[in-house]
């Protein structure tokens, strides 16, 4: 280790050990003082907002503006470097004038939070991996900070938020998940109305939980709806319940709290990651799709139950389904498949294939295709949709794990770059950031 690399060590511990009494509000601040100690001056974080269209500043006590850091407030995801640099997961310099500023993607795990604007001055390499962990190093302080700070929700909110929708992104895991065989990755709008639809995942040893809730109405009801069959199905799964039984269990807590007056549908599956083996039920949702090879939708069925809550009794039914290495697990809920446009024509589940399988070949990372699915689905339906729209993805490497190419490609995680990728990646993008 060289002297920079041990310097730039040091300061990083330094700014660990820095965080520990810090608040939001501190860290932009001390982000940028010790960035700049290890010779990264003018370090500036910017957040994604809810919706993942505009990149805002998180400015806390950095001195921007006249006679400070002269910076944007606000950046397009659409249409300039940093907003490249967002959905790429790929660092870029900030202007082909080459001018030391580099925008680097913050990434907690695999799910997107914003991009860091950081200086590297003279002919030092460019985005070398330092850059990666310092801006790692701050998407995980990013992340210690946010849940205790309404700062961070007024920043990356752009409206007013209903009740319902602030009880659902409360309860909601991370919006894009990645593990050495598994991705998965959702979106849920309209962002700031959601009510009734919920999703939720979770590891235990080799095997992944999977569930997708659309409870009745478009109200705050309906949203207590969703949280607590959430609630009550993580309960029971967390005492090491079997799938129907989690089933039943939720179902009989609804049915104790609304008698019978809501309800939910859903689908609970488990996917074992050693072998593949999807098993699942269905109460009275809409069924899944598997995309294999990019070009084949295979649609899965199996017995419907009841929805959950309405007090009818009925068992529901399991069945296991062998998917392939590389396959996807598309769940959704109607509000993105049965919402029509002003002249009657739903987006269909049809159009949610074909958009997802174009896409794909694009080579998007996946979040970032559904980021891109849900804007089309919003401009289809000219920006109101009258019902939840939920969809969550999961592709399963294999029994192998993922190489880190692949994981890079899939999730937008930092790759190993060197100078010349990255010069080379420059040369395709446009030479112009809009004055950024």
């Amino acid at each position: 280790m060289n002297s920079v690399e041990a310097a730039r060590a040091r300061i990083l511990g330094d700014l660990i050990a820095a965080s520990h009494l810090m608040t939001l509000e501190q860290l932009p601040g001390t982000v940028a003082s010790h960035a700049a100690e290890a010779g990264w001056p003018q370090a500036l974080i910017y957040l994604t907002d809810l919706q993942q269209e505009r990149l805002y500043l998180l400015a806390g006590n950095v001195d921007v503006g006249p006679g400070g850091v002269d910076v944007p407030a606000a950046l397009s995801v659409d249409g300039t470097v940093a907003g490249r640099a967002f959905q790429l997961g790929k660092v870029f310099p900030a202007s082909a004038s080459a001018d030391g500023q580099w925008w680097v993607p913050l990434l907690d795990g695999a799910e997107r939070l914003g991009v860091l604007r950081v200086g590297v001055p003279g002919s030092q390499v460019e985005a070398d991996q330092d850059l990666n962990r310092l801006a790692g190093l701050v998407a995980l302080l990013l992340e210690s900070k946010r849940g205790t700070s309404d700062s961070y929700s007024r920043l990356v909110r752009r409206r007013k938020m209903r009740v319902a929708a602030e009880m659902e992104w409360q309860l909601m895991p991370p919006r894009t998940f990645a593990a050495d065989r598994v991705l998965i990755s959702a979106v849920m709008e309209p962002a700031y109305q959601i009510s009734g639809d919920a999703f939720d995942y979770a590891l235990t040893g080799e095997t992944v939980h999977l569930s997708v809730f659309d409870a009745m109405g478009h109200d705050t009801a309906a949203g207590l709806t969703a949280n607590l069959a959430l609630a009550a199905a993580r309960n029971h799964r967390r005492q090491g319940a079997g799938l129907l039984e989690t089933a039943e269990g939720v179902a009989e807590t609804l049915t104790e709290q609304f008698a019978g007056s809501r309800y939910a549908t859903s689908i609970l599956a488990d996917l074992h990651l050693a072998t593949g083996v999807l098993t699942w039920t269905n109460y009275g949702h809409h069924l899944p799709v598997v995309i294999r090879g990019n070009r084949t939708v295979v649609h899965l069925s199996c017995p419907p139950a009841p929805p959950m809550g309405t007090g009818l009794g009925l068992p529901g039914a399991l069945r296991r389904d062998q998917l392939e290495p590389g396959d996807r697990l598309l769940l959704y809920t109607d509000g993105i498949t049965e919402a029509r446009d002003r002249k009657g024509q739903e987006f269909g589940l049809n159009g949610l294939t074909d958009f997802l399988i174009r896409h794909h070949s694009d080579g998007l990372p996946v979040p970032e295709t559904l980021r891109r699915l849900i804007g089309h689905h919003l401009a289809h339906h000219l920006g109101h949709l009258d019902d939840d729209a939920t969809v969550m993805l999961l592709e399963w490497h294999g029994p192998t794990p993922y190489q880190p190419t692949e994981l890079q490609a899939l999730t937008g995680l930092p790759p190993s770059s060197t100078p010349q990728t990255i010069a080379s990646a420059w040369a395709q993008q446009p030479a112009d950031d809009g004055g950024t």
